[in-house]
């Protein structure tokens, strides 16, 4: 039986103040319940803007969106409770430790007392920062904080979890771990919608992928489906330089 669509994008457009052209021109997407959903583009694609119009961060130009039937401009207070953010930038307090940056944006999730202790607790054990709970973010490597930065996300047990990068600029082990975790949440329920530049991260951990390129669509669909529908390309990195071209994309 096909999971019920947790998130629609119905010609969802955004133009920023000063600009001629569109962030995001009229795309259309379906997201079903339980995916890993990747939003794939070059620079400036669209990507993080398509993000942050979900999570409320930003008004569309035009065009709707809803989260789990909800429309994101009329019933934001609602959907923020059943989603989590995690940030390509590290959003913690570097003079805080590990606990006690868990510790308040727990309380500002409504969570408390032992039931806040032991979800802290869990979900440092799982990424494997128990042991450093005590020490101040600002001595953390940049593999940990992205690790905490994903706890900070996830405490509240969110349904839908949006991840910018989640891995950029880190090791192959807290990549590794990380992408695990996010695995075993994706197993247990969560829908997960992640942007990333990593085509064979993306090609392995994803199972359904938009690629964007000028703020459209240009590829949808399951990625070793868009790879066995192009023989001539063996991978989805290949597909990928195919449809958005070599040239750079500086911003």
């Amino acid at each position: 039986m096909p999971e019920k669509t947790i998130i629609t994008m119905e010609n969802l457009s955004k133009t920023y103040k000063g600009s001629t052209e569109p962030a995001l021109d009229s795309i259309c997407i379906r997201i079903p319940e339980k995916e890993i959903f990747g939003l794939l583009g070059p620079n400036g694609a669209g990507k993080t803007t398509t993000i942050h119009i979900l999570c409320g961060l930003l008004q569309p130009t035009s065009g709707e969106a809803t989260i789990d039937g909800l429309n994101v401009n009329r019933h934001l207070v609602q959907i923020r409770r059943i989603i989590g953010v995690v940030p390509q930038e590290i959003a913690l307090y570097p003079t805080l430790t590990a606990w006690e940056t868990l510790q308040f944006i727990g309380n500002m999730y409504g969570l408390k007392g032992m039931a806040l202790r032991q979800r802290i607790e869990e979900c440092l054990d799982m990424l494997g920062l128990l042991k450093f709970a005590g020490r101040k973010i600002k001595t953390y490597s940049g593999g940990m904080k992205r690790r905490i930065n994903l706890i900070a996300g996830i405490l509240h047990k969110p349904r839908i979890l949006f991840l910018d990068e989640p891995t950029v600029g880190i090791d192959v082990q807290s990549r590794t771990v990380i992408l695990d975790y996010l695995k075993e949440l994706n197993k247990s329920g969560t829908t997960v919608i992640y942007t990333s530049h990593y085509l064979e991260e993306a090609e392995n951990f994803c199972t359904q992928i938009a690629i964007l390129d000028y703020g459209r669509i240009i590829a949808e669909g399951r990625p070793r489906e868009l790879i066995a529908n192009k023989p001539e390309y063996s991978d989805l990195e290949s597909i990928f330089l195919h449809l958005t071209g070599r040239h750079l994309r500086d911003n």
